[in-house]
C-alpha cells in the first residue's frame, strides 16, 4: 500500500468516531420522565419505544432517549424535569401524573406527552381534551374512574361482603380522583368502605397487617405509579392475608394478584410512543387531541381464586378477556 493511500485510510479511520458523534449531536432528544424503576416498566417501555419506531424514530440510530429514574421517591421529579429542560430535549414523555405535573410546571415551551389517569383539564395539563391549547398532549386511561365497576367485580365474586377496604397512596395527585368514584358507587350499593394509606414499602405491610387483623372481606387497590412498581408485593400480600383484591392492571394479575379490570397499559405506551413520533415530525400539541382510552380488560387468575377458596361465578369468567391458569 502506498504511503498516500495509507494516510488517506488512516485519516478516514480517525474520522469515523467525528462522523458518529456528530450524527448523534444531530438527533433529536426525547426526555423520559418516570417515577418508577427502570427494570419494572420494561414491557411497556419497549411498547413506547417499538410504536416511536414505527414512526421512524427509532432509539440509538435516528432518536436519542435520556432516561429520568425517580425510583419511587416522587420529590426527586421536579429537579430531574429541570435537567430534561436545561438539556434542551425535544419532547418530554411523562407516563404518569407525578411525573406530568412537575414536566409542565418546568417549562411552558418543550412539548409534554403524558398518559394519566385523572382529569388533564382539572390537574392543568390542557385547556381542553380537544385541543390542548398548550405544549402538552397525551393519553388519560380512566382508572381513577373505574373504581365503580372493580366494586361491582367484588360484589359479584362474593355477594355477602359487608366490608371492603380501598388502599390509596396519599402522595398521589389525584387522589381526590381515586377515591371519589368509589365511594359514590359504595353508597349506592350499600357497601361500608374504609380508606387505608400507604406511601412506600413499610406502610403496605403495616397496611395488610391491619386489614388481616380487622378481618376485612376484601380489597381494592387505587390507581397509583408507586403501586404498580410494588404489584409483586402488594399481590404476595393479600394471597397471604387472604384477602381477594380487585386492581387496575393486568400486571397485578400476572403477578399473583386476584383480578383486575382497568385499561391496556400496551394501549397506553404504544399512544405515546405515536404522539412522541409525530410531536418530533413537525406536530404541535396544542392541536392534538388528548387520547381518551377506550380499551378496557378484564384479568382473572384462578391458581391465586383457589389459593384463597374463592370460585369465580360462572359470568365473571365469561366476560373475561383473558384467564390465568
Amino acid at each position: 500500500m502506498k504511503r498516500r493511500e495509507f494516510m488517506t485510510l488512516l485519516g478516514g479511520a480517525a474520522a469515523w468516531p467525528l462522523a458518529a458523534r456528530a450524527q448523534q449531536a444531530s438527533m433529536p432528544v426525547v426526555g423520559y420522565l418516570s417515577p418508577g424503576w427502570r427494570a419494572a416498566i420494561i414491557n411497556p417501555n419497549n411498547v413506547f419505544r417499538q410504536a416511536l419506531a414505527e414512526t421512524g424514530y427509532v432509539e440509538g440510530r435516528t432518536v436519542a432517549v435520556e432516561y429520568r429514574w425517580a425510583e419511587g421517591q416522587y420529590d426527586r421529579l421536579p429537579e430531574m424535569a429541570a435537567e430534561l429542560v436545561r438539556r434542551q430535549v425535544a419532547v418530554i414523555v411523562a407516563p404518569t401524573i407525578p411525573a406530568a405535573l412537575p414536566a409542565k410546571a418546568a417549562t411552558a415551551t418543550i412539548p409534554i406527552v403524558f398518559s394519566i389517569a385523572g382529569d388533564p383539564v382539572k390537574l392543568g395539563l390542557v385547556t381542553n381534551l380537544a385541543r390542548p391549547g398548550g405544549n402538552a398532549t397525551g393519553v388519560n386511561f380512566f382508572q381513577a374512574e373505574l373504581g365503580a365497576k372493580q366494586l361491582g367485580l367484588l360484589r359479584e365474586l362474593l355477594p355477602t361482603a359487608a366490608r371492603i377496604e380501598l388502599l390509596v397512596n396519599p402522595t398521589n395527585a389525584n387522589i381526590e380522583g381515586v377515591t371519589r368514584d368509589v365511594m359514590a358507587a359504595s353508597s349506592t350499593i350499600g357497601v361500608r368502605i374504609d380508606v387505608v394509606h400507604a406511601s412506600d414499602t413499610r406502610e403496605i405491610e403495616a397496611a395488610f397487617a391491619t386489614l388481616y387483623r380487622n378481618r376485612v372481606d376484601a380489597l381494592l387497590i387505587g390507581s397509583d405509579s408507586f403501586f404498580y412498581q410494588r404489584r409483586l408485593q402488594l399481590a404476595t400480600l393479600a394471597t397471604r392475608s387472604a384477602i381477594p383484591a380487585v386492581y387496575h392492571s393486568r400486571e397485578y394479575v400476572e403477578a399473583g394478584g386476584l383480578m383486575s379490570y382497568g385499561t391496556s397499559l400496551t394501549e397506553v405506551y404504544r399512544q405515546l410512543g405515536v404522539y412522541t413520533g409525530r410531536i418530533l415530525k413537525g406536530a404541535k400539541p396544542a392541536d392534538l387531541p388528548v387520547v381518551q382510552s377506550t380499551t378496557f380488560e378484564l384479568v382473572i387468575n384462578l391458581p391465586t381464586a383457589r389459593a384463597l377458596g374463592l370460585e369465580i361465578p360462572p359470568m365473571v369468567l365469561a366476560r373475561a378477556d383473558e384467564v390465568i391458569e
